[in-house]
């Protein structure tokens, strides 16, 4: 190590070197944005994402022979409220645990943080001792502290860089428009909700969910589609939490009785912005308000990346080349369906063709096309919009969902006079999606005679690669769960483990489809008004895989698990 590097590194900059977990210069660069940021070693180091917090704190805990206690498994009661000023605890990133007799315990992440045990000593006449806990995990209990004893000064927890970020609110409807501007100007409030939006993009998470209750507060993040719980604020923040979403979103601060929805901007480079999708919901302790995160780029990802089977993608690619018929995609709420019908569609743009779309909401911006957002408190409902496209000459026309009759009716004819269509319903399957518009009151002729394509889909966690394990399961249970003795030779599934890479053994999702081609044995059944177990029956006949069975083959493959599977699929 050179000179100038043993003279300012740390014992633990060394331990990280020496170990192979950074290199000297980086470990020197981190020293230099510390010292020059006014800030400690191990929280600059956790800022910077070279190396995982829990790891920083088991090797410190090892070089310095301090004891290493998990914060989450800490209780908060517990903690000694008031015996230190908040801003001592702020300025040196330690925070007091316990009181026992004349010593005080101190939390901190770095342990050659003696300046902050030295002075919270001077301040309080009591003698200190420390102890050693994850960096992360005391960020967010400080921040909590804080908020509680100072009554809302999130100053000094804002992320290097936060202030930068580009916010701007999107009004989807001029009417709705609200004056309050930005009278919500509280720069901690400010970047304590900014830090939320950034660390949920950083995450991967689809959803933020920020929840008022009678004595507590909580952020929720969706990721992989399971929600967990990342931070509690104090509740007495609830209303200006609110209050700087609403404004942020260009909602009406002052309506706090009725549900309201908002579209916000933020710009994390020239190239790219991410879109959150905002709605209020008054409760019975104030407003719950849920951010859908909107990716553009997950629409450019290419179809390869979505999950389909060799097989199912021949099939949604071979419908895409229809000069006119309907491709519906069916599944639950967050299951991807708008991703899925937006490959599509990224597939079709081409400069030759005009391509609309009739959407609530407009979730995902695609340059070349023509994105309506309805809004049925001025009439704009997906009838009229997709009356006003077929007078607009389409090729191609997409309708967000097929609720009702009228829409269904007016989304056949436009796909039986040579125009594509494509749309979504919520239904378990393909087979039900034909009985869903069937009890609508469609006639089984126009659908035996438009449909082409139906793609059911669920989004099921994928298995991490780093430490899935080889799951021991008795014949018998495979066969119970689906697997044909045809499948049992040589089949290796595995097992969820978890590791600091990934969320309880998981990490990101792999979509799992059921794709079913119009042919003319079922569209007989169709006109008969068959039911969807005919339908289905027939479907397995001709070698398209459900489902389960389809969620049976991602295990197979070691995509995801045999838990998962029973979790996302029916049996």
């Amino acid at each position: 190590m050179s000179s100038k590097a043993g003279i300012h590194l740390s014992g633990l900059a060394r331990r990280l070197v020496r170990d192979n977990l950074m290199d000297e210069e980086s470990a020197q660069e981190i020293h230099e944005q510390a010292k020059a940021n006014k800030t400690l070693f191990v929280p600059q180091l956790v800022e910077s994402g070279k190396v995982d917090s829990q790891v920083i704190a088991e090797l410190a805990s090892d070089e310095f022979g301090v004891p290493l206690l998990d914060l989450n498994s800490f209780n908060p009661e517990m903690l000694p409220v008031g015996m230190v000023d908040p801003a001592l605890i702020a300025k040196h990133h330690a925070l007091p645990l316990f009181h026992r007799g004349n010593r005080l315990f101190i939390a901190v992440s770095d342990p050659t943080n003696q300046a902050a045990l030295d002075e919270i000593k001077f301040h309080t006449g009591i003698k200190t001792d420390l102890i050693l806990v994850d960096q992360s995990a005391l960020a967010a209990a400080i921040l909590t502290t804080v908020e509680a004893q100072e009554g809302g000064d999130f100053g000094d927890f804002d992320d290097v860089g936060m202030e930068e970020l580009d916010f701007e609110a999107v009004d989807e409807n001029a009417d709705d428009q609200s004056d309050a501007g930005d009278s919500i100007d509280e720069t901690p409030i400010v970047r304590f909700v900014n830090k939320i939006l950034v660390d949920a993009i950083r995450e991967g998470a689809s959803d933020i969910h920020f929840e008022p209750y009678e004595k507590a507060y909580r952020v929720r993040f969706r990721t992989d589609g399971i929600l967990r719980e990342i931070v509690r604020p104090p509740q007495n923040l609830s209303g200006r939490l609110a209050a700087r979403l609403k404004v942020m979103s260009q909602m009406d601060i002052s309506e706090r009785r009725m549900p309201q929805d908002g579209r916000i901007k933020m710009k994390l480079s020239k190239k790219r912005a991410i879109d959150f999708r905002v709605n209020t919901l008054p409760c019975l302790f104030g407003e719950k308000i849920v951010l859908r995160i909107l990716d553009p780029s997950s629409a450019q990802m290419g179809i390869d990346l979505l999950g389909y089977e060799p097989e199912q993608k021949d099939m949604y690619m071979a419908a895409l080349e229809q000069p006119q018929g309907m491709i519906l995609v069916t599944g639950p709420t967050g299951s991807g369906k708008t991703v899925s019908l937006y490959t599509g569609l990224n597939i079709l743009n081409t400069p030759d063709v005009n391509i609309s779309t009739a959407e609530d909401p407009v979730e995902i911006n695609l340059e070349g096309i023509n994105q309506c957002h309805v809004n049925p408190k001025v009439g704009l409902t997906f009838a009229e919009a997709l009356r006003s496209f077929l007078r607009q000459d389409p090729d191609i026309i997409m309708v967000g969902e097929i609720r009702d009759l009228e829409t269904a009716e007016i989304s056949i004819k436009a796909a039986q006079t040579g125009h594509m269509v494509m749309s979504t319903l919520h239904t378990n399957s393909a087979a039900e999606t034909i009985t869903r518009l069937l009890n609508m009151g469609v006639p089984s002729f126009n659908l035996a005679t438009s449909v082409n394509l139906i793609i059911a889909q669920r989004l099921a966690r994928r298995l991490c690669k780093e430490c899935k394990a080889p799951a021991d399961i008795p014949r018998e249970a495979l066969l119970e769960v689906g697997y044909l003795e045809e499948d049992l030779e040589g089949l290796s599934l595995f097992k969820a483990v978890g590791c600091s890479k990934c969320s309880a053994g998981y990490k990101g999702r792999v979509g799992i489809y059921e794709v079913v081609r119009i042919t003319p044995p079922l569209a007989r059944i169709i006109m008969e008004e068959g039911n969807s177990i005919e339908i289905a029956e027939q479907a397995r006949k001709e070698g398209f895989n459900d489902l389960r069975r389809s969620a049976l083959r991602k295990a197979a493959a070691g995509d995801t698990s045999l838990e998962e599977v029973n979790r996302v699929t029916q049996d």
